[in-house]
């Protein structure tokens, strides 16, 4: 044995104590990415104990989930980012971002620090990108819900969930809970399996399902409740021009989440602007009424949802992750190359 090789079989013996002792540093984890831990058993990321890592950010980023156009909800959510500017002091920014991976990824990356995810991405957000979510869309007594429907247009000859098999059906995007993982795992329960008895077709969006329906492209879709009403007042589409054929039971709607490592002080005080706000009369017309972010917590308000994927035989963990990210942008790419003439 040589002097490096030596020295090097010396170094490797060093390290492997110390590389297990930070890995036994945490001693519970979950299913939570490596670089997080989760001590109380809560199912979130735990505030990290270095203070070190602790951020105050001057700029404080927050989105919304991108179910429909950004554009759209950055001028609902606008009299809210101001007060919420006003409440903590910072400098506000509504953080436009086009698919669900891709507002996973501003977290994780620490670009985003506080946001809305859809009731599927909000476990990976949770697992992947240490997300902690603290509220949902509500009233003083509740939170608010949505169901997955399957639509068809009215027109069509469907009249139950089995007529669609062999058809062209649209899920949106393969993180989503009602737009995918919902349908893998209650639909074979009516008989129907997505991938053996209709080829899934992902449209990326819930109001791209919606759309492709209206216009004929889908013959159904599995879509959120709650998008395809909202749709239905803006006037985007006409409900009576459908017919819903199937509905889900009760599902949290969105969720709002803050990064795990923001300083508590800080982040106590952003939470109570966010529990003290009252929504204006177009939050409340954008969000089925809905006046207020509702607390909640994710092990509790969320365990439908896991159930639901956990049936399904999804996870929630890095491997599935990267798996769904990889083909919710292949489905992105060809939704976009539909739409092109």
């Amino acid at each position: 044995m040589n002097r490096l090789t030596r020295w090097c079989a010396i170094l490797a013996a060093a390290c492997v104590p110390i590389t297990a002792l930070a890995q036994d540093a945490c001693k519970n984890r979950g299913d939570l990415d490596a670089q997080y831990c989760d001590e109380n058993g809560d199912l979130v990321a735990d505030t990290p104990k270095d203070p070190k890592k602790l951020k105050t950010p001057n700029t404080l980023v927050f989105t919304y989930t991108p179910v429909e156009d950004p554009a759209v909800y950055e001028k609902v959510f606008k009299p809210f980012t101001d007060h919420l500017a006003q409440c903590t002091g910072k400098r506000v920014v509504f953080f436009q971002v086009q698919s669900n991976a891709a507002e996973i990824e501003a977290m994780r990356s620490g670009r985003l620090h506080v946001g809305g995810f859809s009731t599927g991405p909000t476990a990976f957000a949770v697992n992947i990108a240490g997300a902690v979510p603290f509220a949902v869309k509500g009233y003083e007594k509740d939170y608010q819900g949505y169901n997955l429907i399957v639509i068809v247009k009215k027109s069509s000859p469907y009249q139950k969930l089995a007529d669609l098999k062999g058809k062209k059906f649209a899920h949106t995007s393969p993180s989503s809970n009602s737009g995918h993982m919902a349908p893998m795992a209650l639909f074979p329960k009516e008989g129907v399996t997505p991938g053996k008895d209709y080829s899934i077709l992902f449209s990326g969006k819930h109001d791209q399902s919606v759309m492709g329906v209206n216009s004929g492209d889908y013959d159904g879709a599995a879509v959120a409740s709650d998008v395809f009403e909202r749709m239905a007042r803006r006037g985007q589409v006409k409900e009576e021009d459908f017919r819903v054929i199937y509905r889900s039971e009760k599902f949290p709607t969105s969720s709002f989440a803050y990064a795990h490592d923001l300083e508590p002080t800080f982040r106590d005080k952003m939470l109570k602007c966010f529990y003290d706000y009252r929504f204006n009369d177009e939050m409340k017309k954008a969000f089925d009424g809905a006046d207020r972010f509702f607390p909640i917590n994710y092990k509790q308000h969320w365990a439908v949802v896991r159930d639901v994927a956990e049936a399904g035989g999804e996870k929630f963990n890095s491997a599935a992750y990267e798996k769904e990210s990889k083909r919710e942008a292949e489905a992105k790419a060809k939704a976009a190359a539909a739409k092109k003439p």
